[in-house]
């Protein structure tokens, strides 16, 4: 995610600012470690001290946790909007991505993202406009990033799981524009949770058929026939390219019972 900050809505700022865990640096202060706290935790070679370390690195995983739960606890009814942060701005990805959180947050929704530019600061920035409420989770990257500017509420996160854990906890959908191998692992990691019943059962949505239909042919006419899924599985996925049908298929918050 690359984007500078901005005091002005989807406008960079004098300023170039960074976020490691959920401390901003700017001016001279930005530059990340050479490793992330993901990198540091996951690698088993890392560090000489690692026994030493990592039963420290558990209290910081906590704090994340704690923090997360604490802040995200009044959320309220909310929907997910996943997509590339190299989305360009105004483009008509982008547009959809605003119409969706346009629509989601006239519906009632929270709309939450990954916090980040392109497809996700297009989500924030339709709930913004619209006077729906907007949060953003945002993660620790080894390149520069910020949160965009129209969230109302932002978090940032040192561990992709903790963050990961919060789109889970704290959304009753997935709406998923195109996008990348950040976009892909979001996707699958909601769809195999509903699938296995570790979730109650939510919309999942893939907005864009040219993007979407090869993976979704793929899964049908491969994955079924040889047996890896089963057929009713891929009832778990709607493809759409309107919009407004995405935001249909979520619902009202009231709708879910």
């Amino acid at each position: 995610m690359s984007q500078g900050s901005g005091n002005g809505h989807g406008t960079g700022s004098k300023f170039t600012e960074r976020f490691v865990g959920a401390v901003t640096r700017r001016r001279g202060q930005e530059q990340l470690p050479a490793a992330t706290a993901d990198q540091k935790l996951l690698d088993h070679a890392y560090g000489k001290d690692w026994k030493d370390e990592d039963p420290w690195r558990v209290l910081r995983i906590q704090g994340e946790f704690v923090e997360g739960f604490d802040s995200l606890a009044r959320t309220g009814p909310a929907i997910t909007v996943f997509g590339s942060a190299r989305t360009p701005n105004g483009s008509p990805e982008y547009l959809v991505g605003e119409q969706i959180g346009r629509g989601l947050a006239a519906a009632g929704w929270t709309v939450i993202t990954g916090g980040g530019p392109g497809a996700m600061e297009a989500a924030n920035k339709g709930a913004f406009d619209a006077g729906g409420r907007s949060v953003g989770l945002g993660i620790e990257l080894p390149f520069e990033q910020s949160l965009n500017s129209y969230i109302d509420q932002g978090i940032n996160f040192r561990y992709f799981f903790v963050r990961k854990t919060m789109f889970l906890k704290y959304s009753q959908g997935f709406v998923v524009l195109p996008g990348g191998f950040g976009t892909m692992d979001e996707l699958f990691e909601a769809l195999t949770l509903v699938q296995t019943h570790k979730v109650t059962s939510f919309p999942v949505v893939l907005v864009g058929r040219a993007f979407w239909g090869g993976l979704v042919d793929w899964i049908r006419d491969t994955m079924i026939p040889a047996g890896k899924i089963a057929p009713g599985d891929l009832d778990l996925i709607h493809l759409v390219d309107d919009p407004d049908e995405a935001v249909a298929i979520m619902g009202k918050p009231g709708d879910r019972g």
